[in-house]
C-alpha cells in the first residue's frame, strides 16, 4: 500500500511506464468510483454533476500530476509540457462547467448545451496534445541508466 501511495503523492525520481499505467489504473478507479457515488447523490442535478464532476477532477489533479513527472523523469524531461496539458485541461473543463462557449443546441434531438467552434477548435488541440503526452508517458522507454532525475527503474527493479 506504501508503494501506491507514494507514487500517487510524490514527485520525485523515474517511475517505469508499468509502473505509470498501474498508478493511471489506480486513478480512473477511484474517478469512476467518485463519479457514481456523485451520480446517486446528485439526483439528476446537472448542476451539481457538472461542479462535482470538475471538483473530481481538481481532486485527482495532484496524483495525476505525480506519476506523470516521473514518467517525464525517467525520459529526462523536466515536465513542463506536462503541466502544459494539465494547465490547459482544467482551464477547458473550467470553460465548460462555466458554460463559456456553449450554446443550446440539439443532440439526437434532445436539447444540449454544446461548444461553440472556437472551443471545438481549442478540445481538438488539447487532444492532439494529449495523445502526444499519452505517447511519450505511457508507450516510449525512459533513458538507460541513470539520469539527472535518479537512477534507471528499470535497473533497480
Amino acid at each position: 500500500m506504501d508503494g501506491i501511495v507514494s507514487l500517487l503523492t510524490t514527485t520525485e525520481g523515474r517511475i517505469s511506464r508499468k509502473q505509470w499505467w498501474i498508478g493511471l489504473l489506480v486513478i480512473v478507479a477511484i474517478a469512476i468510483g467518485l463519479t457514481i457515488v456523485l451520480s446517486i447523490i446528485s439526483f439528476g442535478n446537472l448542476l451539481l454533476l457538472s461542479w462535482g464532476g470538475f471538483i473530481i477532477s481538481l481532486a485527482l489533479l495532484w496524483p495525476s500530476y505525480c506519476i506523470g513527472i516521473k514518467r517525464r523523469h525517467d525520459r529526462d524531461n523536466d515536465g513542463r509540457d506536462l503541466v502544459a496539458l494539465i494547465g490547459a485541461s482544467v482551464v477547458l473543463n473550467l470553460l465548460q462547467v462555466l458554460g463559456i462557449g456553449m450554446t443550446t443546441g440539439e443532440v439526437w434531438g434532445q436539447p444540449a448545451l454544446v461548444p461553440d467552434m472556437w472551443l471545438m477548435v481549442l478540445q481538438f488541440l488539447v487532444f492532439v496534445f494529449a495523445v502526444y503526452m499519452l505517447v511519450q508517458v505511457g508507450f516510449l522507454k525512459g533513458t538507460e541508466g541513470p539520469n539527472q532525475y535518479g537512477p534507471d527503474p528499470l535497473a533497480t527493479a
